[in-house]
């Protein structure tokens, strides 16, 4: 096993980790008051409007159809009566759709990044990079997802890169398992782990602050004074 693949597949992830946990932690015992994504709704809001609504209803099926995918076993899929064709065609057609939603979206939160000069100005460098990093993920993704299956076949990635996932979780990586995979999904997973190191160093730490409370929180009544 060579050392680049020990590295990328073994190391690089455990740093990202320990990165994603210390820089959170970090963060919030210094910079509270930054905790929460910096609002420009004021300066534009048609392309925030919907790329936001895509992009994030889009997400959040993706995440969980990776949660599938990566966690459970295949032989826990065949004990639920789902065979591989329709598990194939579910990740090719589901996870078709909401990939290309999440990419719609992005591209308008893309697009208006850089195209509307008093947003570009007014963003960090930060602001930039993971808006950039997030599209290429996506980018990936939704490739390998649909372009990758449908012109040089299926890739079977629960016997290869679900396995892996799952080591790094019981501290008994197997870079071996990484080796012979497409390098488009190499390039996919190389990211996204590097997207989860740099999390609590962007605005993508407001994922945390879900307004919860105001589902339970009495109504406010306005009252005209007399």
């Amino acid at each position: 096993m060579s050392y680049w693949n020990q590295f990328l597949w073994v190391i690089f992830p455990y740093m990202m980790i320990a990165m994603t946990i210390i820089g959170h932690i970090y963060r919030y015992s210094t910079d509270q008051m930054n905790w929460s994504a910096r609002s420009s709704e004021f300066l534009e809001k048609k392309n925030l409007r919907w790329g936001s609504m895509l992009f994030h209803y889009g997400f959040i099926f993706v995440f969980f159809g990776h949660v599938l995918g990566l966690l459970l076993p295949e032989n826990y899929m065949s004990a639920l009566g789902i065979s591989d064709t329709m598990y194939h065609n579910s990740a090719v057609y589901f996870g078709g759709a909401a990939g290309i939603v999440t990419v719609i979206g992005i591209c308008l939160l893309l697009f208006r990044r850089y195209s509307n000069k008093r947003i570009s100005v007014t963003s960090s460098f930060s602001d930039k990079f993971i808006i950039i990093l997030l599209f290429l993920i996506i980018s990936f993704g939704i490739y390998n997802t649909i372009f990758y299956n449908l012109y040089f076949g299926d890739f079977n990635y629960r016997t290869s890169i679900s396995p892996w996932f799952r080591s790094l979780f019981i501290f008994v990586p197997d870079a071996s398992l990484m080796a012979n995979i497409p390098i488009t999904y190499k390039i996919h997973i190389f990211l996204s782990f590097l997207a989860f190191g740099v999390w609590p160093f962007t605005r993508l730490v407001h994922v945390w602050s879900i307004p919860i409370a105001y589902i339970k929180r009495r109504q406010i009544v306005y009252r005209r004074r007399c």
